[in-house]
């Protein structure tokens, strides 16, 4: 599950060639044949961050149309972030949206609920990931297994703005994919490692009682937002829960254009990868792989 990057196709292209300036963050899904692809846009701070979220459909998983789209403006928001898609297992369809409050380090997570993807940005949005004055809360990944829902998400302290990039992922269930209960700590960052100064889920594929995830994880600050990618293994066990997650040993997977950002995995098992690359000018492009 772990990209090559050769031989990689380029599914969106960043807004403009500018450092700061990205197409990545994606949800990937495949329903009755049809791929299905959220993403986020962001220009350079100062300029508009992470400005929309992107809902898009393709019947090969390589040429998408854009279907919805949800903007910052829309949620009070200083910038968008990693969105989570899925269809639930009643039919519906369900967008969390992660949300930076104005003016300040903390992140929110708000969920979008419709019949379609395409009536997403019409539905009325509820915060099921509100996080408090101390923690920031973003980028979940969601999972439906063992008859309930399982949530990763990537939490940051907010006790300075000098420690604010640090992360850790951060384990949530519920029996609706609303009311979350905390259930712990899944992954944190290992000191003298490659993911030392924090890690963040990016995908969690289960299968039976195995769950492997794919993370990003960066050593120091001057990495924030060039994470490389790793793996961790889980499992889940006889009380429907999911274990801490053990990070594997070998080394991450980088873009091969410094400083190497290669992040936001999300896979489609058996099928394809998406992921957020950095290019050759530093601009970042959403890429995809057949598996």
């Amino acid at each position: 599950m772990i990209p090559r990057w050769d031989g990689a196709t380029v599914v969106v292209e960043p807004p403009d060639s500018r450092t700061g300036s990205w197409a990545g963050a994606p949800s990937a899904v495949l329903v009755d044949g049809t791929f299905y692809l959220a993403y986020r846009l962001r220009l350079p701070i100062g300029a508009g961050r992470g400005y929309v979220n992107v809902i898009a459909r393709s019947g090969d998983g390589v040429n998408f149309e854009p279907v919805a789209e949800v903007r910052r403006e829309e949620f009070d928001s200083d910038s968008l972030e990693r969105p989570a898609l899925l269809r639930a297992p009643d039919g519906r369809w369900r967008l969390y949206v992660s949300v930076a409050t104005p003016g300040t380090k903390h992140w929110r997570v708000v969920l979008l609920e419709a019949d379609t993807p395409e009536k997403l940005p019409l539905a009325a949005p509820r915060t099921v990931l509100p996080g408090n004055e101390t923690t920031g809360v973003k980028d979940p990944v969601v999972v439906h297994a063992a008859g309930r829902w399982h949530l990763w998400a990537s939490v940051h302290p907010l006790e300075s703005d000098e420690h604010a990039d640090r992360m850790t992922t951060e384990y949530a269930t519920s029996p609706d994919g609303v009311e979350w209960t905390w259930q712990g700590t899944a992954l944190a960052g290992r000191p003298g490692e490659w993911d030392a100064r924090g890690v963040r889920f990016s995908s969690v594929v289960v299968t039976g009682s195995d769950a492997v995830a794919l993370y990003d994880g960066r050593a120091t600050a001057e990495e924030n937002w060039e994470e490389a990618t790793g793996r961790a293994i889980g499992t889940l066990g006889p009380d429907g829960l999911f274990s801490a997650f053990t990070a594997d040993p070998r080394p991450p997977t980088r873009s091969p254009f410094a400083p190497g950002g290669l992040r936001y995995v999300s896979v489609i098992p058996g099928v394809r990868v998406y992921y957020e690359g950095t290019r050759a000018d530093g601009a970042h492009e959403l890429r995809t792989e057949p598996l």
